[in-house]
């Protein structure tokens, strides 16, 4: 004779993974169940409960929705890819056109002033550049030393820093500059570090921590490529 519990004790073991375990293994229940499946309903969290077609058709239209917003943002990133590309390759041009260096450092801040910045401007760690006197380059000089603090404070472990410096910082790698309220800051060469890019702007909110580096990043490594035409590594 059955035992009477054995139902429920089939039941209490029918869990989810069970249910999902079932239904792969039989894909066409939902057709010899037709009926069974428009009866079903499904908690909706406004509508209170929809059949279980609904809810299916519901999902499909929300992944359709999702797929057609990625293709959006990859479409809208390949946009940017390309102006990013080509807005490098004339500025390249530029810089690798120029006849000195100084008209060099000119251009990158024309090019700064273009986009609406206070300017640009490039610092060479001395230890890694041959620009002590009788150079003409020894206003490039940056210590590393005097640099570390701050290094360590506004970069840590990245290579590049968006966002406002204080007073004293600023007197480290601007000491020039007037009315900065903030900078994007790379280090030059990547973790080689042989210096620093600077691009400034007179408001404090123009450059932000979270915004895309991906500018700074081709810069960086693309102008200790164009220095060397003028000065020497150590």
């Amino acid at each position: 004779m059955n035992n009477i519990g054995e139902p429920q004790a089939l039941l209490a073991e029918m869990d989810d993974s069970a249910v999902c375990e079932y239904l792969l293994r039989n894909p066409d229940f939902f057709i010899r169940n037709a009926a069974l499946a428009e009866q079903m309903r499904v908690p909706h969290p406004v509508r209170g409960t929809v059949s279980l077609v609904e809810w299916h058709m519901a999902r499909a239209r929300n992944h359709i929705n999702q797929l057609e917003e990625n293709m959006s943002l990859l479409m809208e990133q390949a946009s940017a890819n390309e102006g990013l590309f080509y807005r490098l390759l004339k500025l390249q041009g530029r810089l690798a056109s120029a006849p000195s260096l100084q008209e060099m450092l000119n251009r990158l801040h024309r090019w700064a002033r273009e986009m609406g910045l206070a300017g640009a401007s490039v610092r060479l760690f001395a230890d890694s550049w041959r620009i002590g006197a009788p150079s003409d380059f020894t206003h490039l000089a940056l210590s590393r030393q005097a640099f570390e603090p701050l290094r360590i404070q506004r970069l840590g472990h990245e290579n590049h820093y968006l966002g406002p410096l204080n007073g004293p910082e600023l007197l480290v790698v601007l000491p020039e500059a007037k009315a900065i309220g903030s900078v994007a800051m790379s280090l030059m060469g990547g973790d080689e570090a042989l210096g620093v890019v600077l691009f400034t702007s007179r408001d404090p909110q123009h450059y932000q921590p979270g915004q895309g580096t991906q500018l700074l990043h081709e810069l960086s490594l693309m102008l200790p490529e164009l220095l060397e035409r003028w000065v020497e590594r150590v």
